[in-house]
């Protein structure tokens, strides 16, 4: 699971493919639409593409000489659930300093 975590972190460390699956989760997208917002490139765009396409975040496929591009929801979802692990855990941390440091002020002369 950590490669998995490390691919999709690697690939959401961007902007601009952070911007580019921003707006797949509104629905699949044409290579050219994706790239028109971004001042960079086309070439330079796809290999952004083919980060997020390498590690899982989207797919592509091609009809004529359109590629469209979608999101795959498996990567984020095991993400999600490590970070909501994370969080169960620094959440116990807290909650048990914050006990402590209760303690120590109740039994403070």
């Amino acid at each position: 699971m950590t490669n998995n975590l490390d691919t999709f972190f690697g690939a959401m460390s961007d902007p601009t493919r952070r911007a580019v699956i921003e707006r797949l989760v509104t629905g699949p997208a044409p290579v050219s639409e994706l790239h028109a917002p971004h001042d960079i490139a086309l070439p330079t765009f796809l290999r952004h593409l083919k980060v997020l396409e390498d590690s899982g975040l989207v797919r592509s496929e091609k009809k004529g000489r359109v590629r469209t591009v979608h999101i795959e929801a498996a990567p984020l979802a095991v993400a999600e659930d490590w970070l909501q692990n994370q969080r169960l855990i620094w959440e116990g941390r807290i909650d048990r300093l914050a006990a402590l440091a209760e303690q120590i002020e109740r039994t403070a002369p």
